[in-house]
């Protein structure tokens, strides 16, 4: 089996450096805080698991590429650890969260700097923000031209670049639904919240990277297909846990503050299942108070339990996870890749909180 521990990780960590190395020299002549910023987009980088880059090496062996690995694999693969670090910049802003991992992220080290120059509390705030969107506008356009740059047959690199598209345009769809759901007077219905659900994460942390190394191995349409559609209901899978970390692990796992997601009033999944139950009148005030501290936080996470939202989410992590499995024996997938997609369904179940 093509264990993700097993992928040369140098390779792909050279790829992502050499990125940042241009970044750095690039902006090293321009002046003001734009320095800064090159430090902070490659700490940002840091410190992750790198599973996206991996996915897309690890797919590429298990498709039948070349060891070591050839064809611009490691390059494909740091477009992805940059295309995902973009977005979690980007998420930061749009949550207003000034930390990652304990740690501050790219608009709190900038409002932290702003306050140093003297600013005030509302323009530290901006000077965070808008440090974090123009961040990530450069990690995408890094994105992007790597993939264009990469040594590739013309057809390929337009197929990848399609594919990273396709991660780019599915992922905003997700993201603007997401907040949309929140914000609007009425709540969405299931479906819509499971449908920004999968947009905001399947495609470009699963779906796209799982393709993409197969391309590059010389994969057929059929295997493609089925690598969509097999890495999507992962992914799905694997944002519903997420969705679950975010309302009821402690903030060591969580990487932020426990109970983030209701303490912004996330219409996730977990509360969409909730208003189905009987007890939604008492979850529904018990959430409307879970911004005011860790003890509402307590008196949320319990209504949720006691409505059964919660046992009723993880169950549909598992049937998720089960057609996943199922669409990852399809024929047209290598062995390997049916392994490697099996390995990732049960990495995602032992996440569930």
């Amino acid at each position: 089996m093509i264990a993700l521990e097993t992928v040369d990780r140098t390779g792909i960590d050279e790829a992502i450096d050499a990125a940042f190395d241009r970044l750095d020299a690039r902006i090293a002549p321009l002046s003001g805080d734009i320095r800064p910023l090159a430090g902070a987009m490659r700490r940002a980088a840091a410190g992750g698991k790198r599973f996206r880059p991996a996915l897309v090496a690890a797919a590429y062996r298990a498709c039948g590429g070349e060891t070591p690995a050839a064809d611009g694999v490691y390059e494909i693969a740091a477009a992805f650890e940059l295309l995902h670090t973009a977005f979690v910049i980007h998420d930061d802003v749009i949550d207003r969260d000034t930390e990652r991992r304990g740690t501050p992220n790219i608009a709190g080290e900038f409002a932290v700097l702003a306050r140093d120059q003297g600013a005030d509390a509302a323009g530290a705030a901006l000077l965070g923000e808008t440090a974090g969107i123009l961040a990530g506008d450069v990690l995408l356009h890094e994105a992007t031209r790597t993939v264009s740059l990469t040594d590739l047959p013309a057809a390929s690199r337009a197929a990848v670049l399609d594919l990273l598209d396709d991660a780019v345009l599915v992922s905003a769809a997700g993201e603007l639904a997401d907040v949309a759901n929140t914000v609007r007077r009425d709540y969405p219905d299931a479906d819509e919240v499971l449908a920004a659900t999968h947009d905001k994460t399947a495609v470009y942390s699963f779906a796209s990277p799982l393709r993409a190394g197969a391309l590059l191995a010389g994969s057929s349409g059929a295997t493609d297909a089925a690598l969509q559609r097999a890495g999507g209901l992962a992914g799905l899978a694997f944002q519903l846990v997420d969705d679950l970390i975010g309302a009821f692990a402690p903030a060591a796992r969580a990487g932020r503050v426990e109970g983030a997601d209701l303490r912004a009033a996330k219409r996730t999944p977990l509360v969409a299942l909730a208003r189905e139950s009987p007890s939604w009148a008492q979850v529904d005030v018990a959430l409307s108070l879970a911004w005011t501290g860790p003890v509402a936080v307590r008196h949320a996470q319990q209504a949720l339990d006691a409505s059964g939202a919660r046992r009723r989410l993880v169950v549909l992590v598992e049937h998720t996870l089960a057609d996943a499995r199922a669409a990852a024996a399809d024929e047209a997938l290598p062995a390997q890749a049916t392994l490697l997609l099996a390995q990732l369904c049960d990495a995602i179940q032992r996440r569930i909180p």
